[in-house]
């Protein structure tokens, strides 16, 4: 008999405005739009996905977070950092290594998901 495993996760994360969400994951983190359909999207990068879900206008993330697994974590941070640099202050921290032994940026959405990027600190 095989073994049943898990593979992955892809956080379903709430929208107020869906449109304006998949346009921050596309144009700042590099991410494509895997399916979309009204009230929903399905966003994808390197084997990693989100999942938005609208939520309507004035919603938000309020306290949700995700973590995302990198590979090259400074280089990853390098290819987005012209579009980081374009949103407000407060809403980036740049890489740096945990007391835990990871190395992490963070980047928190357009409806307040922070989003914590990281891999093991060498």
């Amino acid at each position: 008999m095989k073994q049943g495993k898990c593979t992955a996760i892809s956080p379903i994360v709430y929208a107020g405005d869906l449109e304006r969400a998949i346009d921050f994951y596309v144009r700042v983190l590099g991410f494509k739009v895997g399916a979309s359909m009204e009230g929903y999207a399905y966003m994808v990068r390197d084997g990693v996905a989100i999942r938005l879900l609208g939520s309507g206008e004035g919603s938000s993330g309020g306290e949700q977070s995700c973590y995302i697994c990198v590979e090259n974590i400074d280089d990853l941070y390098a290819e987005l950092k012209t579009q980081l640099d374009l949103l407000e202050d407060g809403r980036v921290v740049p890489p740096f290594n945990q007391p835990y032994g990871q190395r992490e940026f963070h980047v928190i959405d357009e409806d307040g998901l922070l989003i914590f990027f990281g891999e093991a600190a060498e």
